[in-house]
């Protein structure tokens, strides 16, 4: 089956040990193959605009954007339904977001319905308040999980469908505090 959308993801491998086993029974997006991750932009193009010239923008941008360090400090909720981890700082994935949408903007954050798009680690929705605060309970044990942001990742699938598949793979700016490829693993795009 071809892929019918595609999503703008910064996967976060080291959040993975404390909220994997969550992720696989309360996050639908975990059972398409999709890495513990925050969101850049979802929905994004469809597959089939995605071509050279889309890929060397959005290469641009994210060069133009500094890798950088994040906790995931606490966990938080969406109302009574979504459970999530938060980043701090915030304002990178912000960034990258803002830099995505002003290059294409006829692919705004969750397709325009949020006014504020909250950069977040999805653990699980639309589950039982008991199993989510009790993922919650075991999860915050974990923390801090410190991670260092290097690239961007784009991926395309089915909703509901497994699996999603990595497109390509976008590296980040130089660290602002220290030279590129030291002390982060280097990617090639």
């Amino acid at each position: 089956m071809e892929p019918t959308q595609t999503a703008l993801i910064v996967p976060i491998p080291e959040a993975e040990d404390a909220v994997g086993r969550f992720r696989a029974s309360l996050d639908r997006a975990a059972s398409w193959g999709v890495p513990a991750h925050v969101t850049v932009l979802y929905p994004f193009l469809p597959p089939q605009q995605i071509d050279e010239q889309a890929l060397a923008v959005l290469r641009e941008a994210f060069a133009g954007i500094p890798r950088f360090d994040v906790v995931l400090t606490h966990v938080d909720w969406f109302g009574d339904a979504v459970l999530w981890l938060a980043p701090r700082p915030d304002l990178p994935f912000r960034d990258l977001t803002e830099a995505v949408w002003q290059r294409f903007p006829q692919a705004p954050p969750y397709a325009g319905a949020h006014s504020d798009v909250v950069p977040h680690l999805t653990i699980g929705h639309d589950a039982a308040k008991p199993v989510l605060s009790h993922a919650a309970e075991t999860i915050s044990a974990h923390l801090p999980i410190n991670a260092a942001i290097d690239r961007v990742r784009l991926i395309a699938g089915t909703p509901d469908v497994s699996p999603w598949r990595t497109v390509c793979e976008f590296p980040l700016g130089a660290h602002p505090e220290r030279p590129a490829g030291i002390g982060l693993q280097a990617t090639s795009a």
